[in-house]
């Protein structure tokens, strides 16, 4: 089933492109760990009147079984971030790391909890 993914463009308008690239980000993600529930992603630029030198927000919430995880990378004087599509990037690669540490502390969390064996007497 293929991942429920929704995309908001604020403060500016849609671009083909962009959402393109989110949706093979996204599809990364869902190939990485097949058990993500939802994902939003909401593209924000700053400072909508600017002909130029316009900072890019890009946030990515995910929904896996038992938690949501938000990533994003919003840095004011990050001019990489002039280009949408390295500021996407790089909420996808937090997102991806976020995943990794959920999935290792979820395999950790279990390997604590296991039920002690107990020896007859």
């Amino acid at each position: 089933m293929p991942l429920p993914l929704r995309i908001t463009f604020r403060h500016m308008d849609p671009s083909p492109a962009l959402e393109a690239r989110i949706r093979r980000k996204a599809k990364e993600l869902e190939q990485f760990f097949d058990r993500i529930t939802s994902c939003h992603v909401v593209v924000q630029c700053r400072h909508k009147h600017h002909q130029q030198g316009n900072l890019f927000d890009i946030r990515v919430d995910l929904s896996v079984p038992g938690s949501q995880l938000i990533a994003g990378r919003n840095h004011a004087f990050d001019h990489s971030h002039e280009d949408a599509h390295v500021a996407v990037r790089d909420a996808f690669d937090a997102a991806r790391r976020q995943l990794e540490e959920r999935i290792r502390t979820v395999r950790d969390g279990a390997k604590h909890t296991a039920p002690a064996r107990v020896e007859p007497v």
